[in-house]
């Protein structure tokens, strides 16, 4: 059992010791260690995982460009160069970069994506990298693809980018990832966020990792609400019935199915933690445990009072340590 004063080590392989070597590998400009990664990577959920954590190492560097130099046939390399420009376009547009540099980078993620498309009609990533650069397109009066501004299939749903999710449902189903991905571009338009995410939640099955989605809209919500003086504390929001009642879900309709604890995505434990704690609910500590020493920044950074989240953390593992210890 996880204690107290158990160190923290957040680092976004987890559990995952072959893909944290591989980061470290490409922060050095060295990608044979990722290669040999992704041919042992054999399904589609490890595949975008994965190459979603190593292109935010590989995009500090050129190792990327370095392995398409030298392996050009390799499809790897070009999905990875499509996941580096896909992360560097984002960067441009968050302001984390020269906004001059948005357009270009853009157009070169878009090239990047289409090409692995084309080279490989099933892999899901290249839509994935599609659908998270929608979210950079929030202007309805000049949109940049008719893709991004489609239908719903229910009226009660905002128009988005449905098109670029659908192409990878029909790869990979459910993708999480996808899913992450919608939310934050309708998240960035200030539309439907909060909707959609328990419209998926509705449609989730049993040990589905989609019921972990409301947790991030629902915090979305709260950080939202908090900012405009709509709730006086975080009491007032999370003991809310419909709030606790997509805890609930994220608990016992997803994690208590986990097969393997260790091999889901250490986000999605850290949210359902803190959603646990927040609402007062039983069966945090079976959620910390699993999340051992691999504390993730967000949510508990982005709703501390105070720049020492691990702190916030730690405090919240120890209360509901001692909450299950009583049973």
């Amino acid at each position: 059992m996880a204690t107290n004063e158990t160190a923290l080590t957040p680092h976004p392989a987890g559990y995952d010791e072959a893909l944290g070597l591989a980061m470290e590998d490409l922060l050095l400009g060295r990608w044979r260690s990722t290669r040999n990664l992704l041919a042992d990577t054999d399904t589609w959920a490890l595949w975008t995982s994965r190459s979603q954590v190593l292109a935010a190492a590989a995009a500090k560097g050129d190792a990327i460009a370095a392995w398409s130099a030298e392996e050009p046939g390799n499809y790897h390399a070009v999905m990875m160069g499509a996941r580096v420009a896909t992360h560097r376009a984002l960067a441009a547009g968050t302001g984390t970069a020269d906004r001059h540099a948005l357009l270009p980078a853009v157009g070169a993620a878009r090239a990047a994506c289409e090409e692995a498309a084309r080279l490989w009609p099933a892999d899901p990533v290249p839509w994935v990298c599609f659908l998270a650069l929608a979210r950079l397109d929030t202007d309805p009066r000049h949109r940049q693809s008719v893709d991004h501004w489609a239908d719903p299939p229910e009226a009660m749903l905002p128009r988005g980018p449905w098109p670029l999710l659908w192409q990878v449902e029909r790869r990979d189903s459910p993708n999480r990832e996808a899913y992450q991905r919608m939310l934050q571009c309708l998240r960035v338009r200030g539309e439907g966020a909060v909707d959609f995410a328990r419209w998926v939640a509705t449609q989730a099955k049993p040990g589905s990792v989609l019921l972990t989605l409301p947790l991030y809209a629902l915090v979305d919500e709260y950080l939202a609400r908090m900012a405009s003086g709509q709730v006086a504390s975080t009491v007032g929001f999370w003991i809310d019935e419909q709030v606790q009642y997509y805890v609930q879900r994220a608990r016992e309709g997803w994690f208590a199915h986990l097969p393997d604890r260790t091999a889901c995505s250490l986000l999605d434990l850290n949210y359902l933690a803190y959603a646990l704690t927040a609402a007062g609910l039983p069966g945090a500590a079976a959620v910390f445990e699993a999340i051992g020493p691999f504390a993730t920044p967000s949510p508990w950074q982005d709703v501390s009072d105070s720049q020492w989240w691990e702190d916030d953390f730690r405090k919240a593992r120890s209360y509901a340590l001692r909450r299950g210890a009583r049973g």
